[in-house]
């Protein structure tokens, strides 16, 4: 192993630090301008859609939100084909 990146990982001063007795910091300060910019910047030109937090609990997963969305889908083919014959 590299002795330069040794000592990186041997780094001392990092345990001396207490962030949480430090004065100041406020925790989540920037999230709802950070939200906010990065949702223009999404719905610019890509396929990320925000869940609300309800429909977050429901479905956690990507693939779990893909799996009811193409079942919906089946769904309404069928109906509109059903629709379509009568």
């Amino acid at each position: 192993m590299n002795h330069e990146f040794e000592d990186d990982l041997n780094d001392d001063l990092l345990p001396h630090y207490d962030f949480a007795n430090m004065a100041g910091g406020v925790k989540g300060k920037y999230v709802d301008y950070l939200s906010e910019t990065l949702r223009e910047r999404y719905r610019s030109g890509t396929n990320i859609v925000l869940l609300d937090p309800d429909v977050a609990d429901a479905f956690p997963t990507a693939e779990s939100v893909n799996e009811a969305l193409r079942m919906l889908l089946t769904i309404a083919q069928r109906q509109k084909k059903a629709v379509s014959v009568e």
